[in-house]
């Protein structure tokens, strides 16, 4: 059965056993993966997994909320409110934006409020972060700023060694399909996705990642075991592994794009299954290696 909306966050992995990293590399298997027949299908998520166009995004969204939730007139204090705020937003983290604002609308109720529609708090969210990253995207149309600057480290070799494997690729994010398609043009990501870039519309209801993922599954009459689901956010990793595929945490540190892995991000998306980790693309090719290893 589809499912129309995104689940929140739940641990399915208690503990692991010991890991390894890939000799000489920083790619960390948590689980050994032994396919069957080579990857067909690849899904990437986008903000934080290819794009930091975005990056710092929760400095916005906090303070924004956290203001919402004072004007309820309630007695907690600035810190108290904007540690409830970090707690839930982060929680719910990798779903579509949508879902964020619907909390903060129970949040106000909560308090005695009077909340708008989250539709409403979303468009505001969208006119602050706007304001924040607008010298950002127009630095990447005039070309002061290279893409590759504001993109996770070594996402063009990544998508070209896929494709060269013959691995079609797919784009679904939480944030709105217009902003992506958008974002995705001026980074120079559109050429490696065509007209598989999906993202959130106004029916929240009418697009998950788990739908993208079963409309693979169903046009291309192909078992999970041929997919590959890349991202930072819990919920593709979720799906994949829910559908038989193999899942990839990118545990990226967007704003230093240190090449080490976001500590954070690892030990949550190896909480909903993540086979391996990366920090980054750098060493990507030995993913790939490995993945394929013994597959004619």
């Amino acid at each position: 059965m589809s499912v129309a909306h995104e689940e929140d966050y739940q641990r399915r992995v208690a503990e692991t056993g010991p890991t390894r990293f890939l000799p000489g590399t920083s790619v960390e298997i948590v689980r050994e993966v032994t396919l069957a027949a080579p990857p067909r299908f690849a899904v990437f998520d986008f903000d934080g997994t290819l794009s930091l166009v975005r990056e710092g995004w929760p400095d916005v969204m906090i303070p924004m909320m956290v203001e919402e939730l004072t004007a309820t007139g309630t007695s907690e204090s600035p810190g108290d409110l904007t540690k409830l705020v970090r707690n839930f937003v982060m929680q719910l983290n990798g779903k579509q934006t949508i879902y964020q604002m619907i909390r903060l609308a129970e949040e106000i109720k909560a308090r005695g409020g009077s909340p708008r529609d989250p539709l409403a708090y979303k468009e505001r969210y969208h006119e602050l972060l706007m304001q924040r990253i607008a010298s950002r995207r127009d630095a990447l149309r005039s070309g002061a700023t290279r893409p590759q600057e504001l993109l996770v480290p070594h996402t063009y070799e990544a998508l070209a060694i896929l494709k060269e494997r013959g691995v079609e690729l797919y784009l679904a994010s939480g944030t709105d399909e217009n902003y992506v398609r958008e974002e995705a043009d001026i980074l120079g990501l559109a050429p490696y996705f065509g007209r598989h870039i999906y993202g959130a519309i106004a029916d929240h209801r009418k697009f998950s990642k788990q739908m993208v993922i079963e409309r693979i599954l169903r046009e291309n009459q192909v078992e999970g075991g041929r997919l590959l689901g890349l991202g930072d956010g819990y919920v593709e990793i979720d799906n994949i592994k829910g559908a038989g595929g193999t899942a990839i945490a990118v545990a990226s540190d967007e704003a230093g794009r240190s090449g080490k892995p976001d500590q954070w991000k690892r030990d949550r998306l190896i909480g909903v299954g993540a086979d391996i980790v990366i920090p980054d693309f750098r060493d990507f090719a030995a993913v790939c290696d490995y993945l394929w290893r013994d597959l004619a």
